[in-house]
This record gives structure tokens, sequence and C-alpha cells, in this order.
């Protein structure tokens, strides 16, 4: 995802693999592939920037993980996952 800026100022993720088109007419327009439009506050070479750098990125974490063993993959996640302050939830048992 890429954090993008809405003219009105909220800031908002947006998958870029939904983007089908941005323009600029004075302002930048994000079209994705079902006709829904963003106006956003960034440049179009900024928007095309943050889409090559997420896309680079997800290039690079594949080639990392593929030199890994499962257990390498596994112990970095568990990191990745420290990092982040995400909550695990588990199941109820009934």
């Amino acid at each position: 995802m890429i954090l993008l800026t809405r003219l009105n100022g909220p800031v908002f993720a947006l998958n870029p693999d939904l983007v089908e088109r941005a323009d600029c007419t004075p302002d930048t327009v994000i079209t994705l592939v079902d006709g829904t439009k963003y106006l956003v506050a960034e440049s179009l070479p900024e928007v095309v920037g943050l889409i090559r750098h997420y896309r680079a990125s997800v290039v690079a974490e594949a080639q990392n993980l593929a030199g890994q063993t499962p257990e390498e993959r596994a112990e970095a996640a568990a990191e990745r996952v420290k990092e982040t302050n995400v909550v695990r939830l588990h199941r109820r048992e009934r």
C-alpha cells in the first residue's frame, strides 16, 4: 500500500496494483481499474515514485525470502510483527 493525501487533507492508503491511470489536470487524479477516482495532493512524479518504490520493495522482499530457509522466514516474520504493534488474535474456545 502507498500513502496518499486527499486534497481536503486526510491521508489514505491505496493499493497501487489497482491503479489504471494517473492524470495531472492540473491536480493529480488517480483512476482505479473499477473507475473510482481520487484527487490527491501529491504531484504526478511523486505518485509514480511511490508506486515504483512500492513495487521495488515487493521484488526485494521476494528475493530476500527466496534465499532463506522456512525457519529463517518464520523468524523474520515474527520480528516484523514485534516491530509493528500487531495484536495477534486467538480463536475463542467454545
